[in-house]
């Protein structure tokens, strides 16, 4: 039986090294439907792990109070404007909110197109400027490289103090640390007490481009009307965020005097309810991705089966040889159906190759987390089996019925 096994394999490789041409055309319809399917699994998995990282960095016992509530809004219904979230708001919230084992960060910020200067040098006038508490970094899952975070103190003392992001090191501060250097910012110069440790970029917001500073004394520099404030509550154990929650939002709704029958006119949500609304929204992007996969795959699959028909026409005297020399039809039919899987297999490696190459590549221009899509190569390499023994069933079953006598017979 092995032996058998492995004249059949050694007979397929001589007839694929004998059309090497058509065999190569095969294999790359092949790749091609497999390289989509790889190609975009990867692209959407990278996608996804990219958001997620954003949202769990935040932590799983953590809520915010903001102005509106995250999700998609029904264009045939109006759209209800909510108040925005006033420094009055959010210093009342933070008076009398006192949930045991809880943390409350407030912030805003300040502006996106800032300019910040260091003795002769200073950026392009894309940085945020970030009011924060002492609570925020914890609060945000945002970690301190080197130096300190802000203290109680920093922040009620008005102190020009700041932490700045990661990226700063590659042009303000390239030969140098930046820790103890001042920096200006609207002409308002800050001591560095911190670097950030790199977050990365979404959807061109650059967590690594910024500068924090105490909240009170941002609130000084950046003056505009309507400013909108966020707020952050984080508590100690996952067992107390839904009362924590409750509370949160009681305080909110006593703080903007709304009666027992009004809606509340502001938005509550947890990191892990993002990470959920996330998910749903990924699903149909792999929804997407297979449906597009599928139709080019089933498309390999015809011309996979067309070309290895072509192939039983083609040797049909060697056919006819075979069977009057003894061979079985289990034996002819195994020779083709061994070509078939071989040629199968070599298109489906290839697309699994190029289809991550393609992936990881797209990923790191849009600077998406990329990770090992196994359950993308898991799929493509079953896929590409299947197609093999599909395509190959019924060439390799019309060879094992040729009659030996009319197949001599052909020219």
């Amino acid at each position: 039986m092995f032996s058998l096994f492995r004249e059949n394999i050694r007979i397929a490789m001589d007839s694929i090294k004998g059309q090497i041409l058509r065999t190569i055309l095969t294999i790359l319809i092949i790749a091609i439907g497999i390289t989509s399917l790889v190609g975009v699994l990867t692209l959407v998995g990278a996608l996804e792990n990219t958001i997620s990282g954003d949202f769990t960095s935040m932590g799983a016992n953590t809520f915010n109070i903001q102005r509106y509530e995250f999700e998609t809004i029904n264009n045939n219904e109006k759209e209800k404007i909510n108040p925005i979230i006033s420094y009055r708001n959010v210093k009342e919230f933070n008076n009398r909110f006192r949930y045991p084992f809880s943390k409350t960060s407030i912030y805003f910020t300040g502006t996106r197109n800032a300019e910040v200067k260091y003795e002769n040098k200073k950026t392009d006038p894309e940085v945020s400027v970030v009011g924060i508490n002492e609570n925020y970094l914890g609060n945000t899952g945002t970690k301190i490289d080197k130096g300190r975070n802000f203290t109680f103190f920093d922040i009620e003392n008005n102190n020009h103090v700041c932490l700045i992001g990661s990226d700063f090191k590659k042009n303000l501060f390239k030969n140098e640390t930046p820790l103890g250097k001042t920096i200006s910012v609207r002409g308002v110069k800050f001591k560095i007490i911190g670097l950030l440790e790199s977050k990365g970029a979404t959807f061109k917001n650059n967590q690594d481009l910024r500068v924090l500073i105490p909240l009170q004394l941002a609130r000084s520099i950046f003056t505009i009307p309507n400013i909108n404030y966020g707020i952050s509550i984080m508590v100690d154990d996952k067992q107390f965020l839904e009362g924590a929650q409750d509370e949160a939002i009681t305080t909110f709704r006593n703080i903007r005097r709304l009666n027992p029958l009004e809606e509340n006119n502001f938005g509550l949500e947890r990191s892990d309810d993002l990470l959920n609304k996330i998910a749903s929204i990924t699903v149909y992007l792999y929804y997407a991705a297979w449906i597009i996969s599928i139709i080019t795959i089933l498309g390999s699959s015809i011309a996979l089966m067309n070309i290895m028909l072509v192939s039983v026409t083609e040797r049909t005297r060697e056919i006819g040889v075979r069977k009057a020399l003894g061979a079985k039809k289990h034996t002819i039919a195994g020779q083709f159906f061994m070509e078939t899987i071989i040629i199968g297999q070599i298109g489906g490696f290839t697309g699994i190759i190029l289809g991550i190459a393609i992936g990881a590549g797209i990923s790191m221009l849009a600077n998406f987390s990329f990770s090992t899509p196994w359950l993308a190569i898991i799929a493509a390499a079953t896929i590409s089996f299947v197609i093999a023994v599909v395509s190959g069933l019924y060439p390799a079953l019309k060879a094992a019925k040729q009659d030996p006598i009319e197949s001599l017979r052909y020219e």
